[in-house]
C-alpha cells in the first residue's frame, strides 16, 4: 500500500514533540508502527539512534536512506516480537494498537527509559475511523496497562480538534531507574 503525499507530510504529534526533550540525550528510540517516519526521522534529526518498524514495505522503504534510523519490515502482530532481548530509551507509540503488544513494549524499556504513547479512544468513532472497538482505547486504559510497571509522567484522555477531530487517549510514562520516584500528572486534553 503506497503511502499517501498527506501521510507523508504529517508532522509530529505535539504530544511526542512534548515529551522528546525527556529522552536521554543521544539514546535510542523504538519507533513502532512508525507508518511514514514523521516521529522517527524527528528523533533522528535530535540525534538518537532510532529503529523504526511497520509492516508497511513502502513506507519503510522511504525511511531507509535517513542518517540514524534503522528499519525494519515486519507484522508484530502475527510474527514474532523482533526486538526480544533489546532496550530502548524511548518506545514511541501513535495511532496504533494492539494490546498483546503492552507486555513487550514495557520490557524493551531500558530503566529510566519513556514510553510516548497516543491513540483513539472510544468515543472516536463518533468522529469517523477508527471506529471499531478492538482498535480505540477504553478510558483509563493505558493507566491500567502500565500500572505497578512504569511510573506515570502525564496523561490525558479527551477530544481533540488538532490534527482532526477524534477523542484520544495519551501517556507518557517511565520505566524508573536507581532511585526513580514513580510519579503521576493527569490532565486535561489541551489540543
Amino acid at each position: 500500500m503506497a503511502m499517501s503525499e498527506h501521510e507523508a507530510l504529517a508532522p509530529p504529534s505535539a504530544w511526542v514533540q512534548r515529551w522528546a526533550p525527556q529522552v536521554k540525550a543521544g539514546g535510542s528510540v523504538l519507533d513502532l508502527a512508525c507508518g511514514s517516519g514523521r516521529h522517527a526521522r524527528l528523533f533522528a534529526a535530535a540525534g538518537h539512534a532510532v529503529a523504526a518498524v511497520d509492516r508497511d514495505a513502502v513506507a519503510i522503504a522511504a525511511l531507509a536512506a535517513v542518517p540514524g534510523i534503522q528499519t525494519l519490515c515486519a507484522d508484530i502482530e502475527d510474527g514474532p516480537w523482533p526486538f526480544a532481548g533489546r532496550q530502548f530509551d524511548a518506545v514511541v507509540v501513535t495511532n496504533y494498537l494492539h494490546r498483546p503488544l503492552f507486555p513487550a513494549l514495557m520490557d524493551a524499556l531500558a530503566p529510566g527509559g519513556l514510553l510516548i504513547y497516543e491513540t483513539f479512544a472510544v468515543g472516536n468513532e463518533r468522529h469517523g475511523r477508527p471506529s471499531n472497538p478492538d482498535f480505540l482505547l477504553r478510558e483509563g486504559e493505558l493507566l491500567e496497562r502500565v500500572s505497578g510497571v512504569l511510573g506515570v509522567v502525564a496523561y490525558e484522555h479527551g477530544r481533540v480538534a488538532n490534527p482532526k477531530l477524534a477523542v484520544v487517549q495519551r501517556l507518557c510514562a517511565r520505566r524508573p531507574g536507581d532511585g526513580d520516584p514513580m510519579e503521576m500528572t493527569i490532565s486535561p486534553v489541551n489540543s
